[in-house]
Parts: structure tokens; C-alpha cells; sequence
């Protein structure tokens, strides 16, 4: 156990290490780890300018539908409006993504990456089981629920009747 323990603590800093692009093809380099937190509180004037453009440029296609077959003709059709939209979309998602918690955000889906390899994912067996208590539970808890709200409209129809 403590040998496989190593091992995925090994492969988990390799992957930050190449991550970072601390890692060489020729030798491992014992380089201080930056976490997605640490990442993502620095900021420039840059992540600022990118942010803002990003925000106008949703801000433009949630206009898009309303605004811009008025003055441009070939948005008269939906599949045109549609693509436009979707493009300024996609437009604003690669601005964020080239800010420093864009470049945060990645590291984290590496690192959830990471930890979804170590889980240990019930069995067949055990999912089955746990659907039926799951259902029992829920089960009870409604039926709690439901005496609990007939009890509540009986008491207050005393008092109103």
C-alpha cells in the first residue's frame, strides 16, 4: 500500500512539474510546485484589459439576437446569429483563459484529473446496494415530510375553522 502511495505522489508532482514546465525530458528537476491559488491572486494590467474585453464582448452577444439584423442584413437569418454568437462565445472564453486564473483554472482541472485516477470507484455490487438504501432513505424522509405536513394542516385548520 505504501509503495502504491509513493507512486501516485510521484506521478502527481511529475504532473504539476510539467504543468509548471519544470520538468526536462533528461532529468527531474525539484522545483516548488505553484498551486492554482497561488497562480490565480497574481494579476497584471493585462488579466485586467483581457477580463473587461471579455465582459464586453458577452455583454455584445447577448445583443447580437436583438440589435444586429437591424443593421446588418445577412443577420436576418438565425443560423448567422447563431454562429455569431457562439463565436464571440468562444472569443471570450479564450480571452479568460489567457489570464492568470485562466492559467489557474487549468492547473486545477489537472489536479482533479490527478485525484479522479486515485479514487477508488465502488464495484457493481456495492452501487446496487447503495441505490436501495439510498431510495429506502428518501423513501422515510418523504414519508416524514408528508406527516409532517398533513399533521401542520390539520393544526392550523384548527385554529382557522
Amino acid at each position: 500500500m505504501s509503495n502504491n502511495q509513493d507512486n501516485l505522489e510521484t506521478k502527481l508532482s511529475d504532473a504539476k512539474a510539467v504543468a509548471g514546465g519544470m520538468l526536462s525530458k533528461d532529468k527531474h528537476i525539484s522545483a516548488v510546485n505553484t498551486s492554482a491559488v497561488e497562480v490565480a491572486k497574481t494579476g497584471s494590467i493585462k488579466d485586467l484589459i483581457l477580463w473587461l474585453f471579455a465582459a464586453a464582448v458577452l455583454i455584445s452577444a447577448t445583443l447580437v439576437n436583438q440589435y444586429l439584423p437591424g443593421y446588418w442584413q445577412p443577420a436576418n437569418d438565425v443560423w448567422v446569429r447563431i454562429s455569431i454568437i457562439v463565436a464571440l462565445i468562444v472569443f471570450a472564453l479564450v480571452c479568460l483563459a489567457l489570464t492568470h486564473q485562466g492559467r489557474a483554472f487549468k492547473i486545477l482541472l489537472k489536479d482533479a484529473a490527478v485525484e479522479l485516477r486515485r479514487v477508488t470507484w465502488p464495484g457493481k455490487d456495492e452501487t446496487f446496494q447503495y441505490t436501495w438504501q439510498v431510495i429506502v432513505v428518501i423513501g422515510i424522509a418523504g414519508l416524514f415530510v408528508w406527516l409532517l405536513d398533513n399533521f401542520f394542516n390539520w393544526f392550523v385548520g384548527i385554529f382557522i375553522g
